[in-house]
């Protein structure tokens, strides 16, 4: 069996000693032993779970952001602690962004939007009237002074 047939299968049954190996032989500079299908399929799906995780955080802060702006009948029983999720999930936010993630989630907004405005709808029971499109930019979203202003 080549290497490669057996890098294949040890990815099969164990994902992290192929990591480990795999991760050997890029820094022995051994290019040709790598199982470069599964190798680009880990690391589309490492690009997947970054987005999905910086999305997630977005629409953590949006949630937060609208139940502050709109849902006025909870806002004095519920302000501290929405502006400390907002500050928690920005926070988390600066630690992962990078320039593509934040290209992407400027792309992504829309959509991001539209999960947490269904979110806030449901939590609310529907007797909170929110914007159908997005009323923040990134920019305000991911700014730590935005909930002085």
């Amino acid at each position: 069996m080549s290497v490669i047939s057996d890098l294949k299968t040890l990815y099969e049954i164990d994902d992290s000693a192929w990591l480990e190996k795999t991760i050997n032989l890029l820094k022995a500079k051994k290019f040709e032993s790598l199982d470069l299908d599964n190798l680009i399929e880990e690391l589309e799906d490492l690009d997947s779970e970054k987005k999905r995780r910086v999305e997630s955080l977005l629409e953590q802060v949006i949630r937060h952001f609208l139940l502050l702006q709109y849902w006025t009948s909870e806002r004095d029983y519920n302000k501290a602690h929405w502006e400390s999720e907002i500050v928690s999930f920005q926070n988390q936010l600066k630690r992962y962004l990078t320039t593509n993630l934040r290209h992407h989630l400027e792309q992504s907004l829309p959509d991001i939007y539209i999960d947490a405005r269904s979110y806030c709808m449901k939590k609310t029971q529907n007797t909170v009237m929110f914007p159908q499109k997005c009323p923040y930019s990134l920019v305000h979203l991911l700014n730590p002074d935005s909930l002085e202003k």
